[in-house]
């Protein structure tokens, strides 16, 4: 007996052994083969590139750097790139990610470093204070890492879809003076600098237009150095300072000398930094879902861990603030690599290269007007990023057009006047002197104080246009006839179901008032069920089209383009209606803002066809259900920085 029990103790430590050999690592956790990690890499680097060195020469020119001094500040940046890619995607202890996200210089830093450097006098005497405040700022990041999630609040789509704007627009004005000449040689009726900026833009529409995949996503990387051909063919590019640059060079730390610390300029650059974190925070959960990896609360820590240490270290490497960059996130996205190893792969290439000053040269050869053109382009798609953004902030809500509108016309205000600036005292002068800083620092606060203060603190769930705004507090309040006047739109037809919800007060928060409608829909006895489904109207008929099924009917199918059918659609959406009513006794219900085309829903719901009644009584739940949630997301202002695809994985780990 004993022999055979450890024969068969031997037998499942070898299968055991077996399944842990024979177990494939998940995607991410993949090394791949060196050819297609250099491969892989050398392609998230050219993606990468144009927007990684722009910050340097935008800076550099607008406070005053030699040429010498900017291609020590690109060889810098690239170098110290390269460092915080590894960081994020390979990590150590709590630092980093372990994700494919690559690292680089934040946009959101350009307009505040500037105002800062200008501040400071300029030249690197305004550096020197720029670097304080980035180490002092990436060093608060990495200590707050952990407790970032209960500050999320405060970031809603309101406050960064208005700071990513405000970002954009603040920034073209730089790109315009760029696509002018630049600096001392600014002139706006040279016909060819408008000739090399149009015709950079130009090529970058081109390409985006004619092209798909990896060609696409080097188009700024495509448009400069087809420009700057150009230019050099005709005399006005030189690049005298590569064969004075060396072919190996080291960024030593505090190269420009002993950072300087001013109270405001820290404090701008913390604000960057919280800006920045929510939207690490947001390529965090993309990433995550493009990889297929669950992504919880420490995850996010780890990332933002990772941004300040990398802030840090570029503080001291002559460099400037770092985030996740959403150029790679896209690439990501279209190549399908997710192996982790190979944003590794791409930081060590980017060190390489921040190793050679004669690369930095080349970039620093890049005229101003070819420059500009691309960033034209780079910082108003900054701007529609923003505008997405808002398209989920609740307009009903006046207190969000208040904080919009103050935040973004202060922040216009002083980039167009920036020396409106020069009436205040120094620490004045760094939050007015940019656009970016006074409207983000707006937004933020003009948030707390109409969403955090007072006694009407809580969510938003109902409002319309001239009507006051509903909000948690008064729900928990209302009679039942006002309770059922305010949600009786999420269903068609009986009420019965919303009546039911309000035996469910109070509601702690606005996930509680939701699952209180569901709960209420699928506790309801199973005769107002069927009332309530016999409500709904047919797909694509004509009553929806019309408006005589209402505006909410009207508004769900017109997401799916059920209100614009042809002939053809609208006879086949006819007999699919009289099929399913013939064989179940109600109409076809279908959440159709959930589904993809027209072709679909009416695949689906042939199919359906062959299911049988009780099936179909729980589907048509499910479906009333799914419309419900769409129709309380539309009355409902929730606070949430994140896209609703990646609120509910985050938002379940805090509940």
């Amino acid at each position: 007996m004993p022999v055979r029990a450890t024969a068969r103790t031997r037998t499942r430590t070898s299968w055991s052994r077996r399944g842990q050999e024979g177990r494939r690592p998940h995607p991410v956790d993949e090394v791949l083969p060196a050819g297609k990690l250099a491969v892989y890499g050398v392609q998230h680097v050219l993606a990468f590139y144009a927007g990684a060195v722009i910050v340097p020469i935008l800076l550099a020119g607008a406070i005053g750097l030699s040429e010498r001094e900017l291609i020590h500040l690109i060889n810098a940046d690239l170098f110290t790139c390269g460092i915080a890619s590894i960081i994020q995607s390979v990590g150590f202890w709590k630092v980093g990610v372990r994700l494919p996200l690559l690292q680089g210089v934040t946009f959101t830093a350009v307009s505040p470093m500037i105002a800062i450097g200008l501040a400071a006098g300029g030249g690197t005497d305004g550096l020197l204070v720029i670097y304080g405040a980035v180490i002092v700022a990436g060093l608060v990041t990495f200590l707050i890492a952990p407790w970032f999630s209960r500050l999320i609040r405060f970031f809603p789509p309101v406050v960064t879809g208005t700071v990513i704007t405000i970002i954009g627009l603040a920034l073209l004005p730089v790109a315009a003076l760029d696509a002018v000449g630049g600096g001392t040689a600014t002139d706006p009726t040279s016909g060819r600098n408008l000739a090399y900026a149009l015709g950079t833009l130009a090529v970058i529409v081109v390409i985006q237009r004619v092209f798909r995949g990896f060609t696409a996503t080097v188009a700024v990387l495509i448009g400069l150095v087809l420009g700057t051909a150009v230019a050099w063919t005709l005399g006005d590019a030189t690049f005298s300072a590569v064969g004075e640059s060396a072919w190996l060079g080291v960024t030593t730390p505090f190269y420009f000398g002993w950072p300087k610390f001013g109270a405001a300029a820290i404090v701008s650059m913390i604000v960057v930094m919280m800006i920045t974190a929510v939207e690490t925070t947001g390529d965090v959960f993309a990433t995550g879902e493009i990889v297929d990896k669950r992504v919880g609360k420490e995850d996010v820590a780890r990332a933002l861990r990772a941004d300040g240490l990398a802030t840090t270290i570029g503080g001291v490497l002559n460099s400037f603030p770092y985030t996740c960059f959403a150029e790679n996130v896209g690439l990501v996205r279209l190549t399908r690599v997710k192996s982790r190893y190979v944003v590794a792969a791409a930081g060590v290439f980017m060190i390489l290269i921040g190793l050679v000053p004669k690369a930095g040269a080349v970039v620093a050869g890049i005229p101003h007007p070819v420059l500009g053109g691309a960033a034209l382009a780079m910082f108003a798609t900054v701007a529609v990023v923003g505008f997405q953004t808002l398209s989920r902030v609740d307009f009903h809500d006046h207190r969000n057009v208040v904080i919009v509108g103050t935040s973004v016309g202060l922040a216009m205000f002083v980039t167009a006047q920036p020396d409106v600036a020069k009436a205040l005292p120094g620490w004045g002068q760094i939050i007015f002197g940019s656009g970016i800083t006074l409207g983000s620092i707006t937004a933020i606060v003009l948030n707390i104080v109409f969403h955090h203060v007072g006694r009407d603190f809580g969510p938003a769930v109902a409002g319309a246009p001239g009507t006051p705004t509903v909000r948690l507090d008064q729900v928990n309040r209302m009679s039942r006839e006002e309770f059922v006047a305010t949600f009786g739109r999420l269903f068609q037809g009986p009420t019965d179901v919303v009546a039911g919800a309000y035996d469910r007060k109070p509601f702690a928060d606005t996930g509680a008032l939701r699952a209180a409608f569901q709960e209420a829909l699928f506790a309801a006895p199973r005769e107002e069920q069927r009332a309530l489904m016999a409500a709904y109207p047919d797909l694509g008929g004509d009553l929806v089209a019309d408006g005589d099924a209402g505006e909410d009917s009207r508004h769900d199918q017109a997401s799916a383009g059920l209100t614009r059918l042809s002939d053809d659609d609208r006879t086949d959406f006819a007999d699919l209606a009289a099929a399913y009513r013939e064989r179940f006794g109600i109409p076809l219900i279908v959440c159709v803002r959930d589904a993809p085309a027209r072709e679909a829903i009416l695949h689906e719901g042939r199919r359906r066809l062959g299911n049988s009644p009780a099936q179909e009584h729980a589907a048509a739940l499910i479906e009333i259900a799914k419309v419900a949630n769409r129709r309380f997301a539309d009355l409902v202002a929730e606070a949430n920085p994140i896209s609703t695809a990646r609120a509910g994985a985050f938002g379940a780990g805090q509940r």
